[in-house]
């Protein structure tokens, strides 16, 4: 080894030992007589000192010589240090060197390697191995690596066989669009990579490992955000001979041992909230539920008075923004041109103050009286100080602004804390969703989802009004995993496929090896998939997914480390039996 010791590692037990450090110079401070030098790892940054009155002039030179991310070996004494360090574990000592190699030069970097960076995301993403040196960085890193290593002992202590599938499949219709592979071999025909592992972890239920898991990448080619990768990893497990119960406690238990193991936070029970519920007090299938909030709907009590804005709307609807009554003109002003943006959809905002004095002040009061508001407050549930703040339209779409509205509103008063946590999971999803465009139904999780089994009868008969036996896990208004009981009989799958408007060829072709499969003695199962990236972000208290990605996409799903998507070339194109088509100026 080039080193006795890491960067990280000294202490005050080490005075007076010779040792040799390796690493990246972080710093240099030359005082004239005296030059120190701050040498980083991966594991901490180390002081080096050298002493013109009793280090040899061929080490103090080269000391000079040395610049910002030099590559060097350093060989002396643990002494004590004067000025101490508290900020850091080595602070107490540092190396009065002896010798220096340098190892590597190094060009000055394109920004400062530290926490506290002069770098944007974009001059950071081109020189990703730079930014991965910064202490930061490396933290997200290690955190996502003791979550990988957590996630395999609780499973395998639960007896999951950790089992890889294949990378290369067949592209299938449902679901997000696949990334496909040209095949060189077979002319013509492609291989798609894997949305995720589905229909291999049922094939292997069918095959009798009654446990499997796999921390696995799976790949989608959609739009992207902070939140999404065209590769992303899954924690994707199945189980034989269970029931929804089981699952959900098998995989709350793990959840919680994550938590537990890793952030020392007890998340406690996971409440089980029907869907319904959740898009009818929170307009939201992933709901916040940090913070309470909840939505109350003023149909009956609010419609009628001539107000035509309610009297025209499907639903009206609205929060209480406890102790908020003292909102000024302004602020009121900034949450109506919020609701109002073209990606929050409403066209307005009501809002009621009910005054420390029992009396109220509404947007509305040419419309309604003090009776009328007294009876709005009284659904809330509000007080004197609180404020009502209240959307009226279509129902799907009021829904979906008032849940926006209610989270910024939980942001403003500082109740999503990123260090506090609420899990829940919902459960009974629509088991189909309709497409107007299409003009068919589309499976909400996907066509191997069980019912409901009080909804067995309705998938030929009313197949929109079926519940899935499928269940979320939300954590602080993420979606964390999801999964469902699988349909384990032909007879049912085939009925399944029929309500998404398969033809019977259609099905034969794309999941006829799985539907056969079923006629071999499948067993009852089911499974979850965790988003793993999401996971990493929700423990480090971040919205977006890259920062815990060694090498991430951007947003337009390229990589500009090594400049990828990149035309290949037309040879390569010839082999793969494909055509480079050149867009015309006209196309461009």
């Amino acid at each position: 080894m080039l080193r006795t010791h890491t960067c990280g590692e000294l202490r005050s037990s080490h005075i007076g030992e010779q040792v040799t450090l390796a690493g990246w110079v972080q710093k240099v401070r030359d005082k004239g007589g005296m030059i120190w030098i701050d040498v980083r790892d991966r594991y901490g940054v180390t002081q080096l000192m050298f002493d013109e009155g009793s280090s040899d002039k061929e080490t103090i030179a080269r000391a000079r010589e040395v610049g910002r991310e030099f590559v060097i070996a350093a060989k002396g004494e643990v002494i004590e240090r004067v000025s101490k360090n508290a900020k850091i574990p080595t602070g107490d000592v540092e190396i009065k060197v002896a010798e220096l190699t340098v190892l590597n030069e190094s060009k000055t970097p394109p920004f400062i390697i530290d926490d506290e960076t002069d770098g944007g995301e974009d001059l950071r993403a081109k020189y990703r191995y730079l930014d991965l040196r910064r202490n930061i960085v490396r933290k997200n890193l290690e955190m996502r690596h003791q979550l990988l290593q957590k996630t395999r002992a609780y499973l395998s202590e639960n007896s999951f066989m950790e089992v890889e599938t294949p990378y290369l499949i067949k592209s299938t219709p449902e679901g997000a669009r696949d990334f496909v592979v040209p095949s060189r071999m077979n002319p013509n025909q492609f291989y798609a990579l894997p949305q995720s592992p589905q229909t291999f972890k049922q094939l292997l239920m069918v095959s009798g490992f009654d446990r499997y898991f796999q921390i696995v990448k799976c790949f989608r080619d959609e739009d992207l955000r902070a939140d999404r990768q065209p590769e992303f990893t899954q924690i994707d497990c199945e189980m034989s001979f269970v029931t929804r119960e089981d699952i959900l406690n098998t995989f709350e238990g793990m959840i919680k041992y994550l938590f537990k193991e890793v952030k020392g936070v007890d998340l406690g029970e996971l409440p089980h909230i029907p869907y319904a519920e959740a898009m009818s007090k929170y307009g939201s299938d992933k709901p916040d539920l940090r913070f309470g909030m909840e939505f109350h709907e003023l149909n009956d009590v609010a419609q009628g008075a001539g107000f035509v804005v309610f009297d025209s709307a499907e639903l009206v609807v609205g929060i209480n923004a406890e102790g908020c009554a003292e909102y000024t003109r302004k602020q009121l002003d900034e949450l109506t041109n919020f609701v109002k943006k073209p990606q929050i959809g409403a066209k307005g905002l009501v809002y009621v103050k009910c005054n420390a004095d029992g009396t109220f002040k509404s947007s509305v009061d040419k419309f309604f009286d003090q009776d009328a508001l007294k009876k709005w407050a009284e659904k809330f549930g509000a007080k004197p100080g609180d404020l009502l703040l209240i959307l009226a339209g279509d129902a799907g779409k009021t829904r979906k602004a008032l849940n926006e509205l209610r989270l910024e509103m939980g942001t403003r008063l500082g109740l999503r804390d990123k260090n506090t946590y609420a899990a829940a999971w919902v459960v009974d999803f629509p088991l189909l969703e309709w497409d107007e465009e299409t003009e068919r139904y589309h499976a909400m999780h996907h066509p191997f989802t069980s019912p409901n089994p009080d909804d067995f009868d309705k998938l030929v008969s009313d197949p929109g009004s079926v519940r899935a036996n499928a269940y979320d896990m939300v954590v602080n208004g993420v979606e964390l995993g999801g999964g469902s009981i699988r349909i384990h009989d032909r007879n049912v799958q085939s009925q399944m496929f029929d309500a998404l408007g398969f033809t019977k060829e259609e099905a034969q072709e794309q999941f006829g090896f799985l539907m056969s499969a079923f006629e071999y003695g499948a067993p009852p199962h089911g499974g979850i998939a965790f988003g793993f990236d999401r996971l990493c972000a929700l423990f480090g208290g971040q919205d977006s997914i890259r920062d815990f990605i060694a090498f991430p996409k951007n947003t337009s799903g390229r990589d500009v480390m090594i400049d990828s998507p990149s035309v290949i070339d037309t040879d390569q194109l010839e082999e793969l039996h494909l055509k480079l088509t050149v867009p015309s100026k006209s196309d461009q």
